[in-house]
Formats: structure tokens, C-alpha cells, sequence
């Protein structure tokens, strides 16, 4: 683990604020009118590889033409701020800030502009392990942050005022212009709850908390209008959540857990894991590990924070929370363990 100089630090701050505002990026979309039937209609035409795909905007008015000029203003005045936030990340990326590979960058890029990350969306696993590098300002060795699925959080109690993504997970995806699937569930007639793209391993999986009885039944979604498989204990990385920009295109803005509470659940995750999955316990307790050799120097009280929150959970949650830390190197257990017991 190295540490990032302090002017890479500054420039992610910077490139988290810009992107704080949400600007109008029409990337790939173009407006066209026709006549249909003698009446002369407005679409869109979003292009996709090498197809566009059409929507119809309405019968052509004053008022629907303002709007698409009033849009595609906007569109031009963001230009600049656009290349600015592009420039920071060019130079985020000279420093030694992790950045995804392209498709995840894509991905990302069409389910910021859906509005999965506004309508409370939560990018979870080893993607939130990357920004959190960028976030405390030191550089993860690259094999603990690889991975093949991208996890996508969400949970039914978002407060209402919580602003609604206008397409599914699905729809979304369609945009990125590479071929994504349904992965089918077990059972014909329970609902995906994971996507993949043809032809590769990378896959988006949505997730959310698991209440009351165990069950594998997918729970759907309002807010993100998509399905989800329910997990143990999820809720308690979901409780608490923080904005964060990922290097790559114009920086995009995602949420990803308290980096606190996301080293404690990877801890009860590793003992959870089952024994067919020995290499990824292994992997979950490196990456808690490594957060916590930072909070513990430079955040402990964060630390502190996120074991209280542990208390509120279940007896199962804070034993196998134990069994997790007393599997860390010597140098963590004792004040882990002090912090679970106080």
C-alpha cells in the first residue's frame, strides 16, 4: 500500500465538489423531426454501437421546440465544465488514483445518467473498495481490487423525497452499447436480479437487505425499478452512506458505504463465506484489513462509530464479527476487539 501525494488528494476534493452539480450531458443523443401521418412529430435518437434508437417526444409545438432548444443549451454551456472535470481526472490519473477499467466505467457513466446513484442506488463489493483508495488517498495493490461482478445496493426504505430514476436498471444498461443479458435465476419463474454483458464474465448484480425470515426471494425495487436478491446483514452497510466520485470519464458520482462499516461487514462476510468460496474470504479480509490500517491511524473515531452501529445489530452479526477479527493479523485484534467489547 503507498500512500498518494497530497496534491492528488486535493485534486480528487475538487473533482467530488464539481461533480456535486449534476450537469446535462446528452452523450450520443441527437433530435430529428418527421411527418407521420400528416402531422409532424419530434424524436430523439439515442445512438447505441452502431444503431440509434428512437423515441417520440410529441406532436411538434412552441412549446415542445423550446424545451429541446432550452436543452440543448444547456447542453452547450456544460461543455466547458465538462472538459474541466475531464482534465482533473487525466490528472488524478498521472498522480496514481485507481480508475476502472473501461466497460465498468461505462457501466457506471449510464446508471449515474439514469439516476440509479439520485434515487439511492449504493455501489457495494470490491468497486467501493477501489474509490475509497482515491477517497484516503493511498493506492490498493492492484489484485485486491479485480473482480468480475459489479454490485449495485438498493433498499425499499428511501425517504420519500428521494428523486425516482425514469428507466429500469435494464434500460439503462442497453445504453452502454454493449450487449447486456438477464442472467436467469434458478427458478424459471423467479425474476433476474443480475445482468451480463455476452460473450465476457462481467456482470451487474443488484442486491438489497435481507428482513425478517431467510428467504432467496428477489425483492423489487421502487425507486431503482428492478429486482434484487436479499443478503444478511446488507442493512448495515445501507444505514450509512456517503457521496463519492469515481476517476474515470468526467468523473462520476456514485454513493458507497461508510468505509468504516464496509471493513466490519467484509469481516462478518469472510466468515460467512462458505467453503467453496475459501479465496474470496481471503480477499474480503485483506480488503478490511487495509482499511483499517488507514482508519485506525488517521479516523479511529469513525471506527468507533461503526462498532457501536454493530451493537444494534444481531447477536449472529457481532459473533461472527469477533470470529472475523480474531482472524486479522495480531496487531488489529486488540484494539478491534477492546472497541467490540467496550
Amino acid at each position: 500500500m503507498e500512500k498518494l501525494a497530497e496534491s492528488t488528494t486535493l485534486l480528487y476534493s475538487q473533482l467530488q465538489q464539481q461533480c456535486a452539480t449534476v450537469l446535462p450531458i446528452d452523450k450520443g443523443i441527437s433530435y430529428s423531426k418527421k411527418k407521420v401521418s400528416g402531422k409532424t412529430y419530434w424524436y430523439s435518437e439515442l445512438a447505441v454501437g452502431g444503431e440509434k434508437k428512437e423515441k417520440s417526444l410529441g406532436v411538434d409545438c412552441e412549446e415542445l421546440r423550446s424545451q429541446i432548444e432550452e436543452r440543448r443549451a444547456l447542453v452547450e454551456q456544460a461543455k466547458d465544465e465538462v472538459k474541466s472535470r475531464q482534465q482533473l481526472v487525466g490528472m488524478l490519473l498521472k498522480g496514481g488514483a485507481a480508475s476502472p477499467t473501461g466497460t465498468e466505467a461505462r457501466v457506471l457513466e449510464v446508471l449515474e445518467g439514469a439516476g440509479v446513484f439520485l434515487a439511492g442506488g449504493v455501489l457495494v463489493g470490491s468497486h467501493a473498495f477501489s474509490v475509497y483508495g482515491n477517497m484516503l488517498g493511498v493506492k490498493w495493490p492492484t489484485q485486491i481490487m479485480k473482480t468480475q461482478d459489479m454490485d449495485v445496493a438498493g433498499t425499499q426504505r428511501i425517504p420519500v423525497a428521494a428523486k425516482r430514476t425514469d428507466k429500469t436498471i435494464g434500460e439503462a444498461l442497453q445504453e452502454t452499447g454493449m450487449v447486456f443479458f438477464e442472467v436467469p435465476a434458478l427458478h424459471p419463474k423467479t425474476p433476474s436480479t443480475a445482468y451480463k454483458i455476452r460473450g465476457q464474465e462481467f456482470s451487474v448484480d443488484l442486491i438489497t437487505p435481507m428482513f425478517g425470515a431467510t428467504s432467496s426471494r428477489p425483492v423489487y425495487l421502487k425507486n431503482l425499478k428492478t429486482f434484487a436478491e436479499p443478503l444478511r446483514f446488507l442493512d448495515y452497510l445501507l444505514e450509512d452512506t456517503i457521496p463519492a466520485v469515481v476517476v474515470a470519464k468526467a468523473g462520476i458520482l456514485v454513493n458507497v458505504p461508510n468505509p468504516s462499516r464496509f471493513a466490519l461487514h467484509k469481516l462478518v462476510v469472510s466468515v460467512r463465506r462458505l467453503a467453496n468460496e475459501h479465496n474470496k474470504a481471503v480477499k474480503d479480509r485483506m480488503q478490511a484489513q487495509l482499511l483499517l490500517d488507514v482508519l485506525l491511524d488517521e479516523r479511529p473515531w469513525e471506527v468507533e462509530l461503526a462498532f457501536q452501529a454493530a451493537k444494534n445489530m444481531s447477536n449472529k452479526f457481532s459473533t461472527q464479527l469477533r470470529q472475523g477479527i480474531m482472524l486479522l493479523d495480531n496487531k488489529y485484534k486488540t484494539p478491534l476487539l477492546e472497541m467490540l467489547d467496550e
